[in-house]
């Protein structure tokens, strides 16, 4: 692992509420809680932190998002399952014709779903 980032774990699981998303304010923060003499490594490492807390922010408001968004589709889905019934059926039959003894009439049904519409032709035996 990177330097930098070892040191920046190092000082985020003792501090890390501390830190926030202003690279200055973290870089004073940094100065309160260690000592680090070089000027270019406290910048890096209160930089990397800065990154850090700023990617941990962005990614929980993309998971509320998320969430929020999953909880509106959910009452929507239950809002249109209560207004339409969920199975609607419908027969009808076709007039009868002149038959010989070996014909047989025709029934049509049609079933309609909220999903779909079906027909099926059954003969009927006599």
């Amino acid at each position: 692992m990177d330097r930098i980032k070892r040191l920046s774990y190092e000082v985020l699981d003792g501090h890390k509420s501390k830190f926030g998303e202003d690279f200055a304010d973290n870089k004073k923060i940094l100065d309160q809680i260690s000592i680090i003499r070089s000027k270019g490594l406290k910048n890096e490492v209160a930089g990397y932190i800065t990154k850090f807390i700023k990617k941990e922010i962005r990614e929980e408001k993309a998971k509320q998002a998320r969430i929020e968004s999953s909880q509106s589709e959910e009452q929507i889905d239950l809002e249109f399952q209560a207004e339409t019934p969920e199975q609607t059926i419908v027969s009808e039959e076709i007039p009868e014709q002149t038959t010989t003894s070996e014909e047989t009439p025709i029934e049509t049904v049609t079933e309609t779903t909220t999903e779909e519409t079906t027909e099926t032709t059954e003969e009927k035996t006599e």
